[in-house]
């Protein structure tokens, strides 16, 4: 196997995890909010849960409501434990498909 791809299989294993960012107040720190949802296990109820994750934005390029996709990766700091890898939608973007249909 060879270094590169090794280095794309390794990438690959990573989790990537996409959600809306809540809050960029921080330098080089974003906050996104991750939704999913669950069926209770004793009456099978379908539940809306979510979690909040800190991920490193490098170039502060991230505004609140984006929808971003992120991957986990080594600690960076005591509560943030991903990157940021694209960004899926601009805030203004989705608000227009939201407006519009």
């Amino acid at each position: 196997m060879s270094e590169q791809s090794q280095v794309e299989a390794a990438a690959a294993a990573k989790r990537r995890i996409v959600g809306k960012v809540v809050s960029n107040k921080a330098d080089k720190t974003i906050t996104v909010l991750v939704e999913r949802s669950e069926r209770h296990p004793v009456y099978g109820k379908m539940l809306r849960r979510s979690t909040k994750l800190r991920a490193h934005d490098e170039n502060n390029e991230c505004n609140e409501g984006d929808l971003v996709a992120i991957v986990q990766s080594r600690p960076l700091s005591a509560t943030k434990h991903f990157r940021l890898v694209e960004i899926l939608q601009r805030a203004s973007a989705l608000q227009q498909a939201q407006a519009g249909g």
